[in-house]
């Protein structure tokens, strides 16, 4: 089973749909500076709707600007609405005291939370009236063409063909996603490389997610010898070695292949020179010297990443991510074999030319939960890919 095959029945973050509404000042300055905000601050804009001009609904005010968001986060649903809420004062946001609607500035509704029904006494998802509103529907079926309700098991463009609003709903203007500002699919073929711990596939998966990319994830829990080199290192360190060295050349040779790299984006958790550093680590002399004679035969056939990105922690930090993660047969990796790592990384990187390597210190940044430190790992490689 290939990882291809794996990734689309896997999810590395929710994906949530977002209504942005002004009708306050200048109206398209204000979405613009909401969609900067929450993709800086809250969640990744994957993909912003065109915007869309319509009465106010309610009461009786100037006419609205809305549009609609689609979102990749990590965050569950009513952190989520709380971070948002606060990007919605942030904006200027008043709410009437009386409870009734007003003019906003900036106006923000979760409509979506992956396929998701969430009744709670401070979100409804579904949006409880979007089946009733044009400007919600419209601006929505262009970041998600395909959403089906999933109570009312209609396609999007059914629930438009029997909206009761009669109000008019006419599109103004399209303005850009986020996203849109980084290219990392220039490389077409990007590794995430790091010591245990170091946040090597979230990485991958949320750079594949977010950029429409496909994603190789190494197979390390099919690896039979895993758990007993971690009880006795010597005893299983050539098995353990050999074993993972046949896989990931198998692996890659096979997945990589298969991709078009003109047409194609690929992002994989590892790069096949881990091999050779853990196995320098781990093994000694005769062992070693046989085991890279056939590395270098293997490393001879394959394809290099365009770009090759190096995620350093600190010890300390790997360590209370390993125990955080709560891998059983983890638990016993000391800091001296963390150390060695690192560091065979590091002599590696410095004295081989053949590969394009950015070396990122992520030790005091959490990319996974706070979007301030993904967005700056995505301008870290965006920076690097352009000088």
């Amino acid at each position: 089973m290939h990882c291809f095959a794996y990734f689309a029945a896997m999810r590395f973050q929710n994906k949530a749909i977002l209504s942005l509404g002004s009708n306050m000042g200048n109206r398209k300055e204000n979405l613009q500076w909401c969609i900067s905000y929450i993709h800086n601050h809250v969640a990744t804009v994957a993909k912003v709707s065109g915007i869309y001009e319509n009465p106010s609904v309610g009461f009786d005010g100037e006419d609205f600007y809305n549009c609609c968001l689609l979102i990749h986060t990590q965050k569950p649903a009513l952190q989520l609405l709380t971070e948002l809420l606060k990007a919605e004062l942030e904006g200027g946001r008043v709410r009437n005291p009386d409870g009734g609607y007003i003019s906003r500035t900036i106006d923000i509704d979760i409509i979506t939370f992956n396929n998701e029904v969430i009744e709670d006494e401070a979100l409804q998802v579904p949006h409880p009236r979007m089946q009733d509103r044009n400007f919600v529907m419209i601006p929505l079926r262009d970041v998600a063409h395909d959403w089906v309700h999933p109570v009312l098991k209609l396609d999007i463009n059914q629930l438009i063909g029997q909206s009761p609003d009669t109000s008019a709903c006419e599109f103004v203007m399209q303005l850009p996603a986020p996203v849109e500002d980084f290219q990392p699919q220039r490389h077409s073929y990007i590794a995430i490389e790091g010591n245990i711990g170091a946040g090597k596939t979230s990485l991958a998966g949320k750079l594949a997610e977010d950029f429409g990319g496909k994603i190789v994830l190494e197979r390390f829990a099919d690896n039979p010898f895993l758990p007993q080199f971690y009880k006795d290192p010597q005893r299983y360190a050539f098995s353990l070695e050999m074993s993972f060295l046949a896989d990931r050349y198998q692996q890659l040779t096979d997945d990589i292949s298969q991709i078009n790299p003109i047409h194609d984006f690929v992002v994989a958790d590892y790069h096949i020179i881990k091999s050779l550093i853990f196995s320098k680590v781990t093994l000694g002399g005769d062992e070693y010297d046989l085991y890279k004679k056939l590395f270098d035969i293997m490393y001879g056939e394959m394809r290099r990443p365009g770009l090759y990105v190096y995620l350093y922690q600190t010890t300390e930090t790997l360590l209370a991510h390993i125990k955080l993660r709560g891998r059983s047969y983890e638990q016993q990796i000391e800091a001296d074999y963390l150390d060695k790592i690192n560091q065979g990384y590091l002599d590696y990187i410095k004295t081989h030319s053949g590969l394009n390597v950015l070396v990122l210190d992520v030790s005091n940044r959490d990319f996974v939960h706070n979007q301030e430190d993904y967005v700056w790992v995505l301008g870290e490689i965006d920076r690097y890919s352009r000088s």
